[in-house]
C-alpha cells in the first residue's frame, strides 16, 4: 500500500486530509455509513490497499486476490463522485462515476451501481452493476 504520513487530501474526495477522512477505516475503524464505506474503498484503489479491499468485501463474493500492484498499465484515479446513496435495513446501494486513466490514454468513466450488506454492524461490498 502506498501510504505517506505527511498531511494531503484524500483521494475519496471529501476535502478533509487523509489521516482524518479515510486513513481511520483503513486502519480497521468502522464505516459509519456505506457512503463512507464506498468513498474509503475508492481512497483504497488509489492506493494500492489490496488487504482493505479485500477485508471489506463479503465473503460471498470476495475474490482471492486483486493484484493491484501488477495492473500494466497502472491506472491513474482522478476522482470520484457520488450520484446516490440508498440504506435500506442491513443492505444498501451506492451510485458513483469514477474517472480513471490507464496509462498516456483518455480519461475513462466508470459508472457503477454497487450493492452492499450490513452484518455485525459492519458494512461490505457485495457486487455492483457497471454501466454508462
Amino acid at each position: 500500500m502506498r501510504v505517506s504520513t505527511q498531511a494531503r487530501p484524500c483521494p475519496c474526495g471529501r476535502g478533509d486530509d487523509y489521516v482524518r477522512c479515510c486513513g481511520p477505516l483503513h486502519e480497521g475503524a468502522p464505516a459509519e455509513s456505506v457512503e463512507r464505506l464506498m468513498r474509503s474503498r475508492y481512497s483504497a484503489y488509489v492506493l494500492e490497499h489490496e488487504a482493505y479491499l479485500l477485508a471489506t468485501w463479503h465473503a460471498s463474493t470476495r475474490p482471492a486476490a486483486l493484484g493491484l500492484a501488477a495492473a500494466n498499465p497502472a491506472p491513474s484515479w482522478l476522482g470520484l463522485s457520488v450520484k446516490r446513496h440508498d440504506t435500506e435495513g442491513n443492505r444498501a446501494v451506492v451510485e458513483f462515476v469514477a474517472r480513471v486513466r490507464y496509462g498516456g490514454g483518455s480519461a475513462q468513466r466508470m459508472h457503477e451501481t454497487s450493492r452492499f450488506v450490513r452484518e455485525d454492524g459492519r458494512w461490505f461490498y457485495v457486487d455492483g452493476d457497471v454501466g454508462a
